[in-house]
């Protein structure tokens, strides 16, 4: 293990696609760190002086040091611990700038259609948010076909940078396919990203840090309920 449970440390949400994908990374490169549940509605003192710009999670503390903001993490594990499991963005420079630039359009664009699909309040911004989620996916779809040269991953025969921004998501994504019984990566138009989602959720480093599905959608449904109240009420 490369990382000591007592110089490195996680400050995270069990929900979040943000923080998953931090402990994605320190599972696939064999890290060993203490993990520290934040109550995000009563937020610790460690993460308010640890993150002062957002307030939010995840935040790695290696010793002594707070790294913000999920991709930025990533990239710092591969280049703190080199050493350290598979790396998880490739050596060469265009390689490392294709994978950059397509994490960047999981968070900039998918990200944000999913989140219009999944959490606005009307119907007319869910059906906008699906459809250009479906977009998105579509393009990764082309993008997956293009990288992976008919090997499973992003990252080729093993899960890299692109694979764990991307499996961030599966299990928020796994969980809304339970609420609403359709599947977002459709193996008919999307075979290559159904498979890689197979694949990726099936590796034993995946297993042991996704969050319990049933266990988010008990949340989703709380938070859908919500969200149609504070609807009625407006109206």
């Amino acid at each position: 293990m490369a990382g000591a449970v007592d110089d490195l440390k996680l400050l995270g949400a069990w929900y979040s696609p943000y923080v998953l994908r931090v402990r994605l990374a320190l599972s696939i490169k064999g890290i060993s760190y203490e993990y520290a549940e934040e109550d995000l509605q009563h937020k610790s003192e460690l993460l308010l002086r640890s993150n002062p710009v957002h307030n939010k999670v995840p935040v790695l503390i290696h010793g002594g040091n707070p790294v913000c903001e999920s991709l930025v993490i990533l990239q710092y594990i591969d280049e703190a611990f080199g050493g350290a499991g598979p790396p998880l963005l490739p050596a060469d420079p265009y390689e490392r700038a294709v994978a950059r630039f397509w994490a960047a359009f999981i968070e900039d664009t998918l990200v944000k259609a999913m989140n219009q699909a999944s959490w606005s309040k009307t119907e007319g911004e869910k059906v906008e948010g699906n459809k250009q989620a479906t977009a998105a996916l579509n393009t990764l779809e082309a993008a997956l076909r293009d990288i992976s040269k008919g090997k499973p991953f992003f990252g080729g025969d093993s899960a890299g940078y692109v694979d764990i921004v991307l499996g961030g998501l599966l299990a928020g994504v796994r969980a809304m396919e339970a609420m609403l019984g359709v599947k977002a990566f459709d193996p008919v138009t999307m075979p290559l990203l159904a498979a890689w989602a197979d694949h990726f959720g099936a590796l034993d480093e995946v297993v042991a840090v996704m969050p319990d599905v049933s266990r988010l959608v008990e949340l989703f449904m709380t938070m859908h309920a919500q969200i149609a109240a504070e609807a009625a009420t407006a109206n």
